[in-house]
C-alpha cells in the first residue's frame, strides 16, 4: 500500500482533515517575541461586511437635516452610481456615556459603553468597490491574493494555545470574495484562517466539520497519526522546504488535538443564562460570544463578519440599516463589557467596521424618497476600537460638514493595520516575507501608527 492509499482509507474526520490541501484546519508555530512590547495579546475584528453608514451610526451630521434635499458642491462627487440629495438620517442621534460622543440611537448598547470606545471618523480606502475594497481591508492590497491581517498576525507572533488554530473566522454564510479575505497566500498555510459557519446555533459538537471520527476512537487515531506522521517525515525529508506538506503535517497534528478543545470553546452553552441573555440571541451573538472563549483560550485572531454576502450593502433603502444595527448593536456592546468584567479589555483589541461607508446623498438622482438608499463612498467613513491599548471616549479624525470625505486627521487602511500590528507588538516595516524576489508586507510600503489613539 502505498501513502496516498494509506491515507486516503483512513475515512472520515482526522483522516479528511489530512487530505484538505491548502486545510481548513491550520496549526501555528508556538509563540514568538514581536518587535515592540505588545498592548494586546488578541484581536476581536467585527466586520460589517457590506459597508454600513457612517452618517447613521457614529458620525453625527446636524447639516443633513438642514439642507435635506439639496445637493451642495461638496457632495457633488462621482460614486459607484448616481446620487441626488443630501438624506438626512431616518434616526436621532444622542450624546452618550462621560464623554458626550453622539451616537445614533440604533446603537443605544455601544453608546452605553461609548467611553470604552475611540471613534475613528476620518478612515478612507482606495475603490469604492466591494471585491478590492474587502481585499484591502483584509490583506492591504487591492489586487488578490496576498496574505490577510490574521495571517500576518500569526506569522509574526504564533499561537499561545497549541490545541486551536491562531486564526478562527466565523460568518453566516460567506462574504463577497469569500476564502481569499482569510488566507496565507504565499505564507506558510499553517497560518491561514480555519473558517466556521456560523448560520444555524452553533452546535460545539459540529462547528467545525470532520473533526471527529466515526469510524476511529482517539487511540487508534493517535497510532495511525503516529503512523502519517512517519510516513510524511520520510517523504518530508525527500523534498526539502515544501511548505505546503509542512502545513499538512501540521494541520494533521491540530486536527487530533483540536477534537477535545475546540468543542469546548465553541461551547458558549456552558456561560451562564444572564451571560447569553447579555450578548442576546442570533448567529453574530452567538459567534461573539464565542469569540471570547476563543482569546480567553489563547487564540490570537478572531474575525466575525456579520452576515452573509454583502449585508450592510444599502442601495435601495436606507431603511434595512436599523435591522443590521439592531442584530448587532447589543452583542458588540455586550462583548465589550464581558471582557472588561473579567479583565480580558485591556490586553484584546476589539475592532468594528466594514470595507467602506456610505454616501450622505441618497443613491436615487434628483430625488429624496421615504427609505431612499445610499451609494458606497470610500472618502471618509468610520472604523471603532476598543481596548488593547487604545484610548476611550474620544473620537479620532473627521469627515466633513456633510459626512462625505475625510479632511481631518485622514486614516487610510494602511495606517489602521500598522496600528493593529504595533498595539501587538508588531511593527510593521519589520513583520515583512521574502517572496518572488521581493520583501512584502501587510501595509506594502506604506502606513503609519496613530499614536494619538494609543493609550
Amino acid at each position: 500500500m502505498n501513502r496516498r492509499e494509506f491515507v486516503s482509507q483512513l475515512g472520515s474526520g482526522m483522516g479528511a482533515v489530512a487530505l484538505s490541501g491548502v486545510m481548513s484546519q491550520t496549526a501555528t508555530a508556538g509563540p514568538k517575541s514581536g518587535h515592540v512590547k505588545p498592548r494586546a495579546k488578541a484581536v476581536i475584528q467585527l466586520f460589517m461586511n457590506g459597508g454600513p453608514s457612517q452618517v447613521d451610526t457614529f458620525d453625527y451630521k446636524p447639516l443633513l437635516a438642514k439642507f435635506h434635499g439639496d445637493r451642495p458642491k461638496a457632495v457633488n462627487v462621482k460614486t459607484e452610481r448616481p446620487t441626488g440629495g443630501l438624506m438626512k438620517s431616518p434616526w436621532e442621534f444622542k450624546q452618550y456615556g462621560k464623554s458626550g460622543i453622539y451616537v445614533n440611537d440604533i446603537y443605544k448598547h455601544t453608546g452605553e459603553v461609548i467611553d470604552d470606545i475611540c471613534v475613528i471618523n476620518s478612515m478612507h480606502t482606495n475603490i469604492p468597490n466591494h471585491a478590492p475594497a474587502l481585499s484591502m481591508m483584509n490583506c492591504g492590497e487591492i489586487q488578490p491574493i496576498r496574505p490577510s491581517m490574521g495571517s500576518w498576525l500569526n506569522y509574526g507572533l504564533g499561537s499561545e494555545n497549541e490545541n486551536l488554530p491562531g486564526y478562527v473566522v466565523m460568518c453566516p454564510g460567506k462574504p463577497l470574495v469569500g476564502s481569499p479575505l482569510w488566507n496565507s497566500a504565499f505564507l506558510p498555510g499553517e497560518y491561514q484562517g480555519t473558517y466556521v459557519e456560523t448560520k444555524k446555533s452553533i452546535n460545539p459538537e459540529k462547528v467545525i466539520a470532520n473533526l471527529k471520527s466515526k469510524k476511529h476512537s482517539k487511540e487508534d487515531q493517535l497510532k495511525i497519526l503516529d503512523q502519517l506522521k512517519f510516513l510524511n517525515e520520510h517523504h518530508k525529508n525527500q523534498r526539502q522546504n515544501n511548505s505546503k506538506l509542512e502545513a499538512s503535517i501540521k494541520s494533521m497534528e491540530l486536527a487530533f488535538r483540536m477534537q477535545t478543545e475546540a468543542s469546548d470553546a465553541f461551547n458558549i452553552f456552558e456561560e451562564s443564562l444572564t451571560t447569553r441573555e447579555m450578548y442576546g440571541a442570533g448567529s453574530f451573538a452567538e459567534a461573539c460570544l464565542a469569540a471570547r472563549r476563543l482569546v480567553e483560550r489563547g487564540v490570537r485572531f478572531v474575525q466575525i463578519y456579520s452576515g452573509n454576502g454583502n449585508h450592510w450593502d444599502h442601495h435601495n433603502g436606507i431603511g434595512a440599516h436599523e435591522g443590521n444595527a439592531r442584530g448587532t448593536d447589543k452583542a458588540a456592546a455586550a462583548l465589550i463589557t464581558d471582557l472588561k468584567r473579567r479583565g480580558m479589555l485591556d490586553e484584546t483589541l476589539v475592532v468594528w467596521g466594514g470595507e467602506f461607508g456610505r454616501t450622505p446623498t441618497t443613491e436615487l438622482a434628483n430625488e429624496i424618497q421615504s427609505g431612499g438608499g445610499r451609494d458606497h463612498n470610500h472618502l471618509g467613513f468610520t472604523y471603532w476600537l476598543a481596548g488593547g491599548g487604545v484610548k476611550g471616549g474620544m473620537q479620532y479624525g473627521s469627515t466633513d460638514e456633510f459626512g462625505m470625505r475625510a479632511v481631518e486627521d485622514k486614516v487610510h487602511v494602511h495606517d489602521l493595520h500598522a496600528t493593529i500590528l504595533y498595539l501587538m507588538g508588531l511593527d510593521h516595516e519589520k513583520l515583512t516575507y521574502r517572496f518572488s524576489g521581493r520583501d512584502f508586507r501587510l501595509t506594502d510600503v506604506h502606513g503609519e501608527v496613530i499614536r494619538d489613539i494609543l493609550a
